[in-house]
């Protein structure tokens, strides 16, 4: 077997659609064994993923996560992908590491806004103005062609730059910003909770993407206890991820609050009325990676 490099060039032949029905058709498999390996220095992290799906193959993921880049010009996240042959292990290719991020995060949370949020939804708010708002954008639009959106950012200016050459709203202010959106998307760094439960109404659907360290979370425990709350994998957020760990180990849910994943049957996973407000926690996972990563390589091929 040659292996394939495979870069961003083969962007150009991935769709929403396509990627939501790769998810759909990986999750029909069994649920694979995941590993993780975190490494900490201080705010920086290593993050060493892997995963087999019986059917599909193998893949590594290696990440380092340095938020100091910001302020460097440069991007936050790093790392390599690497996918192997189901039948043989043989190596088969070497698939662009942001790539592979950037739709398998956004695809990940598309896939729970397509189940959960409401059709009649118009107004999508981004708290957070990195790569996975702009990811998230492009994402919404392919459900939601006509919503509007709304970014909010600590630093305005921050905000301001991702807003203004894609056509969105600033929002100065959170607390007045949440209560006017249909769609909230979280993808920050934050460690302390930015989303306050007394500002959310009926019929809102949140989707959590920042967290993803023990030690992370971006809504607090009331926010929790007022909605119905899913994950796309159990087995890389409950005991893993502070957005639940901590609320878990206060007693303010309980795992039996967390309703599905997407291995459980997708009527299980769906909105039951207009009024409700839902919850989906984006955890990623080496398997999300590896439905992905194959994905793209069949669409370059």
């Amino acid at each position: 077997m040659t292996p394939r490099i495979i870069g961003p060039e083969a962007e150009a032949k991935l769709t929403w659609p396509g990627i939501l029905a790769a998810f759909e058709a990986g999750h029909r498999r069994p649920r694979p064994d995941i590993k993780d390996l975190f490494v900490y220095r201080g705010t920086d992290t290593v993050l060493d993923r892997a995963t087999w799906i019986d059917g599909i193959g193998a893949l590594v993921k290696v990440a380092t996560v340095v938020p100091g880049n910001t302020a460097r010009g440069l991007p936050t996240i790093h790392g390599a992908v690497t996918l192997f042959d189901d039948t043989t292990g043989e190596f088969r290719a070497l698939v662009d590491f942001h790539l592979v991020t950037k739709w398998k995060t956004a695809g990940d949370s598309l896939l729970a806004a397509s189940r959960l949020a409401r059709r009649d939804s118009r107004r999508i708010l981004l708290v957070g103005a990195g790569a996975v708002a702009r990811s998230m954008v492009q994402a919404y639009r392919s459900i939601w062609p006509e919503a509007e959106f709304t970014v909010w950012s600590r630093q305005v200016q921050t905000a301001a730059s991702m807003a203004v050459p894609l056509g969105l709203q600033v929002a100065p202010r959170l607390e007045e910003a949440v209560p006017q959106a249909d769609i909230i998307c979280t993808c920050t760094m934050a460690t302390e909770p930015l989303i306050r439960g007394e500002w959310l109404r009926p019929g809102q659907h949140l989707d959590l993407i920042g967290a993803y360290r023990p030690d992370m979370r971006e809504v607090d425990d009331a926010a929790l206890r007022r909605a119905r709350l899913f994950v796309d994998a159990r087995a890389t957020t409950i005991h893993h991820i502070g957005e639940l760990i901590a609320p878990l180990k206060s007693g303010a849910i309980t795992e039996a609050d967390i309703l599905a994943d997407y291995y459980d049957a997708p009527a299980l996973f769906a909105r039951t009325s207009a009024e409700e407000i839902t919850i989906a926690k984006n955890g990623g996972g080496a398997h999300l990676d590896l439905m992905t990563a194959d994905y793209i390589v069949r669409a370059a091929e």
